[in-house]
């Protein structure tokens, strides 16, 4: 009997040792397999150095498309959405049913205070006459009138309660986030849909001090987007900034009517135009440069070896040069060609300019 436990353990043994060969080999052969990225390659790379370049007559500034509304809907009832009659990427129209949640305890209850209300009134009826004959006091029949109000303010309450059970958009416009499904539960409050206005769009400019005073309230300007290529769209500053940044730039913000024929979307690049009595010649780099958004543009410089995410205020700008207000020099080596594969303080190699 030992002896056939020996042997019993000695196989378990055995095979525990096989497994835990194979397993060890497999892990050997997918870790050669999976490749790892070297932190320390460099990364080949083009430089060019800020310089003056004079920017013509038509001044530009660069900015971000954006809606012109753009509203979170939330629920005003509390229940079961029992009707959703919309996805996302739906077009909307003001008034249009987006929701339903489940009224039919309020229906219920609305019933329940009809007849309570009904009943008042007879009894109402039933007590003024009373009263013409000395029977009962006028304050029982006061008391009789003031309960009608009282119930007639709970009919509306309840009317209030399940108009809101319809949820509908305050606006027209794209569902661009839908945030529940059928059959959710939603109390006030809760966010249902994003809705987003573009039948007009916000382009968002930085405009040095220099310029600020050449933008009125409700001046007509140019506004060009990168799509688009050389396609202008009439624009309207519809608000200046009475207060300048820490880089004393302002921010101007300009009204884009939408066209169903060169449609444009928010999130897109854009600059407006218009034109100056002379030109102007200032520090600048490449746009090709540029990474991020035009709100926060960077750069990459080449520092040591090393790639440098670096923020800079912009000014004016044309299709191959933007301006730079503060932030950079001209001594800085900005990276002009590579960023797509750059992070900050990656290894770079510089091929030239």
């Amino acid at each position: 009997m030992n002896k056939r436990i020996i042997i019993i353990l000695g196989i378990a043994a055995l095979l525990i040792t096989l497994g835990m060969s194979k397993l060890f080999s497999n892990k050997e052969k997918n870790a050669a397999k999976l490749y790892i990225h070297d932190s320390n390659a460099q990364v080949l790379v083009s430089i060019d150095k800020a310089q003056n370049h004079t920017f013509e007559n038509a001044l530009s500034f660069l900015g971000t498309l954006e809606p012109s509304r753009q509203n979170t809907i939330s629920s005003d009832a509390s229940g079961k959405i029992i009707r959703l009659d919309v996805k996302e990427g739906d077009r909307l129209t003001t008034g249009q049913v987006i929701a339903k949640v489940d009224d039919e305890l309020l229906r219920l209850q609305l019933e329940n205070a009809e007849i309570s209300l009904e009943g008042l009134k007879n009894d109402d009826a039933r007590n003024s006459n009373l009263a013409k004959e000395n029977v009962i006091t006028g304050v029982q029949v006061e008391k009789t009138k003031l309960a009608i109000r009282s119930a007639e303010t709970q009919i509306k309450q309840i009317k209030r309660q399940i108009k809101n059970t319809t949820i509908t958009a305050p606006f027209s416009g794209v569902i661009t986030k839908k945030l529940i499904e059928l059959g959710s539960i939603v109390g006030p409050g809760t966010p249902l849909l994003e809705v987003t206005d573009i039948s007009s769009l916000k382009l968002t400019v930085s405009v040095p001090e220099r310029d600020i005073l050449k933008f009125k309230i409700g001046q007509e300007v140019s506004v060009f987007v990168d799509v688009h290529k050389e396609k202008s769209f009439s624009g309207r500053a519809t608000l200046i900034s009475v207060k300048a940044d820490a880089t004393h730039n302002f921010k101007v913000e300009i009204t884009v009517q939408n066209s169903s024929s060169d449609p444009l979307m928010a999130g897109m690049y854009g600059s407006v135009k218009f034109k100056n009595q002379s030109s102007i010649t200032a520090l600048s780099i490449p746009r090709k440069a540029l990474v991020g958004s035009t709100k926060h543009p960077k750069v990459y410089l080449a520092i040591n070896g090393k790639s440098v995410l670096k923020s800079f205020s912009p000014g004016t700008s044309d299709n191959d040069f933007v301006e730079v207000v503060s932030g950079i020099t001209s001594t800085d080596l900005i990276i002009v060609k590579g960023q797509i594969n750059l992070q900050n303080n990656t290894n770079i190699s510089i091929t030239g300019k």
